[in-house]
């Protein structure tokens, strides 16, 4: 927010040097509170002027002034501003209230489509904690696209083809039982998945069976697609509630198979432009220019590939949607295969492959290891909400018993804790699973910053009577002044966590905000009835107004009462 106000003091007097937007992007922050809370660097202009910088600041310092600074001093190299606390806290809070949840808005598009591909379980297999990362950190991303202007598409491209349907196939057809699976589909489908690779280990014609039945499947034969339906529908009834519980929306459910009819088409564009080539019986796109292994478009048997149908979807989606932007938030360990992908949109000619991004993320582990579906080492999701649900509903009865709506709030406490310990960590990073930690309400966790939410918005209740006791002064001191900077920044989060594809910065946010909250509560005794109660409330009003709009794009809820 005054960044670019630095900047416009600054560049009359060095506009044959530098650009506007040269100079915002050189300025920071001080590093220490006592340094002023903006500052820019004299070294780049060091060159330009043939001038010592720390000449070069104190010349600088000199010749500006604004208002909305209390002084403006050189500090070595730097020119460090302090901005006037009184005029400038009444100018956020004032904007902050006015705006309410549109504060923060970035306007990055005017209204363009973003797809967004995120969750995308395989079917047939029960959701674990292996599929949160993708579902919470692409809707997190389809929320602050949102917020920076863009219209998201949540896009659920289901795991619904493969040759794991010929296995399950065969391992119902060995050793299934109708009624079981009727009776608890997903948990039954596992068994008969982990089995089939259990038995493949001592007898290894079982994959040639798995094959044989997959290519039935290709072939629409009646029997094997009429078991892939069935396991179909059985896995999105159970996928749903999971959905529910997480209040996540899809515009999308195209998986795998819906691009069954449609590959044909982008193999002969492919042919079209000369860009298939055989090697070995099979069909590739060589990527040589680009340093990347041949990108696989039909195997000698004539399958089909993962690739054939990432392509057909983009192409799809680009006709479909209209995009500017695509991204596809898929573990780390399909960087290569996205890569390859966005090479072949470009050599076929489509400006707007450019614009498609692979936004990786590490993996969550348990003990140290990651969870695998093939041996049966596996996280349920549903499990671990219920669970997460459970223990916040007995820390909000021992915190407050006579809590109205305690069930809401729990699930409200218990889903955002599971969200937040995945958030809160940087996407490439590995998590390691520990409800005990997700839970905690102090720490930087989700609880913490909900209760936090929850007491601002007490002081409020109680605060009500004097709201109009006086007018919005502005604040002035040290621990609301902190607060009141951490406001500020609120925009500027939003957009880098954007640019970044990196929810882990909101998350962040508001645990300093939380924190920073906290202290300030401590210190101050908000509803003393003088000449600013006004603005110290406006102050928490503020605050409660952050913090719900940052859980909100992390896809969390912030109950009033806890």
């Amino acid at each position: 927010m005054y960044k670019k106000l630095v900047a416009e003091q600054i560049y009359p007097h060095i506009q044959q040097y530098v650009t506007l937007d040269e100079v915002e992007s050189l300025i920071e922050k001080p590093k220490y509170v006592d340094k002023g809370d903006i500052a820019f660097p004299s070294f780049t202009l060091a060159k330009h002027l043939k001038k010592a910088p720390n000449v070069i600041a104190k010349t600088l310092a000199e010749k500006l002034n604004h208002p909305l600074f209390e002084k403006i001093v050189a500090d070595g190299p730097y020119v460090n501003f302090f901005l006037h606390k009184q005029e400038v806290s009444k100018t956020v809070l004032t904007t902050v209230l006015k705006e309410g949840k549109n504060y923060g808005k970035v306007p990055l598009s005017q209204g363009e489509n973003i797809t967004i591909d995120l969750s995308s379980p395989n079917i047939a297999k029960p959701f674990s904690m292996g599929h949160l990362r993708s579902t919470v950190i692409g809707n997190a991303i389809a929320n602050i696209s949102e917020k920076c202007g863009y219209t998201p598409i949540r896009i659920n491209h289901l795991g619904d083809w493969g040759t794991q349907f010929g296995k399950l196939i065969v391992a119902y057809k060995k050793w299934g039982n109708e009624q079981a699976v009727k009776e608890n589909p997903i948990t039954e489908l596992l068994k008969l998945y982990v089995q089939f690779h259990s038995e493949a280990e001592k007898d290894t014609s079982l994959e040639d069976e798995g094959r044989l039945w997959f290519k039935k499947l290709e072939d629409y034969d009646e029997e094997a697609t009429h078991l892939w339906e069935w396991f179909r529908n059985e896995s999105l009834k159970e996928f749903n509630k999971i959905y529910e519980l997480l209040q996540i929306k899809f515009d999308s459910y195209n998986g795998e198979a819906f691009y069954n009819d449609k590959m044909e088409e982008t193999i002969h564009l492919l042919q079209e432009k000369n860009l298939l080539e055989s090697s070995d019986g099979a069909e590739v796109v060589s990527l040589e220019e680009y340093s990347l292994p041949p990108c696989l478009i039909k195997k000698s048997d004539g399958a089909t590939l993962y690739a054939t149908r990432d392509l057909t979807a983009a192409l799809y989606r680009q006709q479909h949607y209209g995009f500017q932007k695509a991204v596809y938030v898929v573990g780390h360990e399909q960087s290569l295969h996205f890569q390859q992908i966005f090479n072949v949109l470009k050599k076929l000619g489509f400006h707007w492959a450019n614009e498609m991004v692979h936004v990786p993320f590490g993996f969550i582990l348990k003990d140290g290891k990651k969870m695998s579906t093939r041996k049966g080492k596996i996280v349920l999701l549903e499990e671990v909400i219920n669970d997460a649900i459970e223990l916040a509903a007995k820390s909000i009865e021992a915190k407050n018993p006579s809590l109205p709506e305690k069930e809401e709030v729990a699930k409200i406490v218990g889903v955002g804790a599971i969200i937040f310990h995945d958030l809160k960590n940087e996407r490439m990073n590995n998590i390691e699973f520990s409800l005990e930690e997700m839970l905690k309400f102090e720490g930087s966790t989700g609880p913490y910053v909900q209760y936090t939410h929850a007491r601002a918005c007490s002081i409020l209740r109680k605060g009500s009577s004097f709201k109009e006791a006086a007018a919005l002064t502005g604040l002035q001191d040290e621990h609301s002044w902190n607060v009141v900077k951490l406001l500020i920044e609120f925009p500027s989060v939003i957009e880098k966590s954007f640019i970044n594809y990196e929810p882990s910065q909101v998350a962040k946010y508001v645990i300093d905000l939380a924190r920073e909250f906290n202290k300030y509560y401590s210190h101050v005794k908000v509803l003393t009835e003088d000449e600013q109660i006004a603005s110290r409330l406006a102050l928490v009003q503020a605050v409660t107004i952050v913090l719900e709009e940052g859980l909100r794009l992390l896809g969390i809820q912030a109950p009033k009462e806890m």
